[in-house]
């Protein structure tokens, strides 16, 4: 409470042109204060509006399609043990050749990497999900030591559960 009556105090000992100046860096400071924290982030979310809307259109499609992908492979009809294997087998020689070895049990499939490329792997993946139908059900993957972007390790797959 004391300060208040000496700052009315040393106002009023202040000339009316330095009051005038006073007052005038307070509204600039004011204005300045109000410029950072109110009006300059409202303006940069609005100019950065259309561009993240743009952004989010594409991530929608994106979405929309990988959904369309989806629904088309559920509603594939299921295939057997034996054609999987089959269908499984020549992706297997297709993409990956020697650097992979398949073995079976029922309708678990496992497969054992040796330095298989990433590009070969991701193809591979794909194929085996759309053509023999199966769903990897467990990795253990560890990049290879002897080529930067190839892999070792074991991926089993199964048969999708209806």
């Amino acid at each position: 409470m004391s300060t208040r009556p000496a700052l009315q105090a040393q106002w009023g000992r202040l000339a009316p042109r330095e009051q005038n100046a006073v007052l005038l860096a307070v509204g600039l400071v004011s204005l300045a204060l109000l410029w950072w924290v109110l009006l300059a982030p409202a303006l940069q979310v609005w100019r950065s509006a259309e561009s993240q809307a743009r952004s989010l259109d594409t991530q929608l499609q994106t979405m929309q399609s990988l959904q369309a992908q989806a629904k088309a492979l559920q509603a594939q009809p299921r295939l057997g043990a034996d054609e999987s294997l089959r269908a499984l087998q020549t992706a297997t020689l297709q993409h990956l050749g020697n650097a992979a070895q398949l073995s079976v049990s029922g309708e678990r499939f496992t497969l054992t990497l040796k330095g298989v490329p990433a590009q070969a792997l991701a193809q591979w993946l794909t194929q085996t999900r759309i053509n023999a139908r199966l769903v990897p059900s467990e990795a253990h993957l560890s990049r290879s030591p002897s080529a930067a972007a190839s892999w070792d390790g074991t991926l089993t797959l199964t048969l999708p559960a209806r």
